[in-house]
């Protein structure tokens, strides 16, 4: 179909100086409907895939890429657990952690926390939670010196700072002769850490792994080990080989198994924000149809012509599907290359603005990020160049199949 002679003259008909300038106009609104679709497209997801892979980053920080636990009550033989662990070659970093339920008091101030017991020496190892410490030190965690460690949004709830004395409740109950008790411990708040998730900063609170082993009735057991891998994508894959590596009863998850439905929505939000935004380029590509349609009706003698002289209907074709491909092409490459530099400079654009309008588009005290994150994908970039080249192809058909039905005796018939 398209052999020189049709990429000739397509070319030249896109070039050339219509007499009916408004044809024109219309193409170059095509292109630049075209630039701007794959634009804001490329763009839009490279914020969204900064978003995402802060969130991630942030979750993961206090979370854990895997986990390995007791099939029923507490891990006693967490030591051998975590050597075996060790000696994957995806994994480095373990360390062992008590989790439970509790409930915190400071005066007439009552809130709910997820507990969790963590080495000090260790932690580092496999959470952000150590660095993440704005206020006070690590070091005030010592083993039956009951400190604990708050979320800054907890901190804030109970009215409590570095110093200040909080009473722990727990599930577990003690049997007196006056009846069955709840469980209560004061602990003095030694350190307040920020990880920037409101799910971690508003609802957990930290103890030494011994304190929590005793509050929880543990022993010398824990509730499971926590690990880090190099590559946070083989989750799957190395809790798999674990579970078939390790001997005993134990239970092996990671992260993906954790935060499925977060992450599953996440990636719905991103499938459908791609869906909404090609509408762009298919309106602009709805008027490469229009264009093409008073193209084909502008050069009816020049197809009656070539008609006659002995071209095939498909060369016609051949002829309008290049020229509207051209045009497709064009503002696609135009936007392509103005999308990366877009998404890569984005952060830059977005403080200019906010320093030339005195405003902010991100609060920190409400989305705790302070720069617009941007992450553009190869594969999203060249996805969107595929797609939009595709449609605007698709857009040339219709057009250009007309053109090829002209009868060159009734095109010739008033000229």
């Amino acid at each position: 179909m398209f052999k020189p002679i049709e990429c000739y003259i397509g070319l030249r008909y896109t070039r050339a100086k219509r007499r009916n300038h408004f044809i024109s106009f219309i193409s170059l609104i095509s292109m630049v409907g075209i630039m701007l679709g794959v634009v804001a497209l490329i763009v839009v997801l490279s914020v969204m895939n900064g978003f995402h892979k802060e969130v991630r980053e942030r979750i993961l920080g206090m979370a854990s890429h895997a986990t390995i636990s007791g099939v029923s009550g507490a891990l006693t033989d967490w030591r051998d657990v975590q050597a075996e662990a060790s000696n994957h070659p995806h994994v480095i970093g373990e360390a062992p952690y008590v989790e439970g339920q509790g409930m915190l008091i400071s005066g007439q101030k009552v809130s709910g926390v997820l507990l969790r017991g963590i080495l000090p020496e260790q932690e580092g190892r496999v959470s952000d939670v150590i660095s993440a410490i704005s206020q006070g030190s690590i070091e005030a965690l010592q083993p039956g010196g009951y400190g604990i460690i708050l979320g800054r949004e907890l901190a804030l709830v109970l009215g409590v700072g570095i110093g200040d004395r909080v009473t722990l409740v727990t599930p577990q109950v003690n049997v007196t002769p006056a009846g069955i008790m709840p469980r209560l411990k004061r602990f003095t708040v030694a350190a307040i850490f920020q990880v920037g998730m409101g799910e971690y900063d508003r609802g957990v609170a930290v103890l030494h792994i011994e304190d929590a082993a005793k509050l929880m009735r543990l022993d010398k057991g824990v509730t499971g080990v926590r690990l880090k891998l190099d590559d946070l994508y083989l989750a799957p894959q190395v809790s798999r080989e674990l579970a078939l590596k390790m001997g005993g009863y134990y239970r092996i998850s990671d992260w993906t198994m954790q935060h499925r439905n977060f992450f599953a929505a996440l990636r719905t939000e991103k499938r459908m924000m791609t869906i909404i935004l090609s509408l762009i380029v298919a309106v602009a590509a709805f008027n490469i149809v229009s264009t093409m349609v008073m193209v084909v009706t502008d050069k009816q003698s020049d197809i009656a012509i070539l008609r006659t002289l002995g071209a095939s209907p498909l060369s016609i074709m051949g002829i309008f599907m290049v020229q509207g491909a051209t045009i497709g092409i064009v503002g696609n490459i135009l936007g392509m290359a103005g999308g990366v530099v877009l998404a890569l400079n984005v952060e830059e654009i977005v403080s200019g603005i906010e320093q030339i309008f005195s405003i902010d588009f991100l609060d920190p005290s409400i989305y705790y990020i302070t720069k617009l994150p941007s992450d553009p994908h190869m594969s999203d970039v060249l996805f969107i160049g595929i797609a939009a080249f595709l449609i605007t192809l698709a857009a040339t058909l219709y057009p250009a199949w007309k053109a090829s039905r002209t009868q060159p005796a009734e095109a010739l018939r008033y000229e």
